[in-house]
């Protein structure tokens, strides 16, 4: 399902998990996060359909390999991160918003 309305955290600074890891550089654990919007309203459609983009592939291989288990949906988000490459994140990765937000 598609999501229609622009996310709550659209525009905020989130703090990840600690148990959220980047699979090639291992950063993410605590990370900052600025939250775009839903990955679906970005791109047109799921990330599970967005073929050789590579943010979700790292996505794909990263949560397959989560020592947490994160749900195959898709109530994801796209941002960035403070080294200013783009990722997605999964709803549930999400610690809280940061504070001043």
């Amino acid at each position: 399902m598609k999501h229609t309305e622009q996310s709550s955290y659209a525009g905020k600074i989130v703090q990840l998990h600690h148990w959220v890891k980047h699979p090639q550089d291992g950063t993410f654990s605590s990370a900052e996060f600025l939250v775009e919007d839903w990955w679906d309203r970005i791109y047109g459609s799921s990330w599970m359909f967005a073929q050789g983009n590579p943010a979700c592939l790292v996505y794909a291989m990263r949560t397959g390999f989560s020592q947490v288990s994160i749900p195959t949906d898709d109530e994801v988000l796209y941002g960035h991160t403070k080294n200013g490459l783009g990722h997605l994140i999964h709803i549930s990765e999400i610690k809280g918003i940061c504070r001043g937000q």
